[in-house]
């Protein structure tokens, strides 16, 4: 989970990867596994809830139709972050 700022000072956990693209068959974002809406209202979900979403996003992206094909932007600067140091 990566952590956003909100207002300069409040974190707000995300399981954005940037793999934002969903699947039509099941509703959900091939890269967090959340819906449109969940994606929407993020920011304003309380605590509570995002981690009652986060709770089922394991199981959903086992439903997902194809994973995407396509690196993440996250893994590649994890990549170079890797290969320059």
């Amino acid at each position: 989970m990566k952590r956003i700022e909100r207002n300069g000072n409040t974190l707000i956990e995300s399981p954005c990867i940037l793999v934002c693209s969903i699947d039509m068959k099941t509703g959900y974002c091939f890269g967090c596994g959340r819906t449109r809406d969940e994606i929407a209202e993020w920011i304003d979900m309380t605590p509570d809830q995002r981690r009652a979403v986060m709770a089922l996003l394991p199981a959903r992206l086992e439903t997902v139709e194809r994973k995407p094909r396509r690196e993440t932007r996250r893994a590649r600067m994890a990549r170079e972050r890797g290969m320059a140091e």
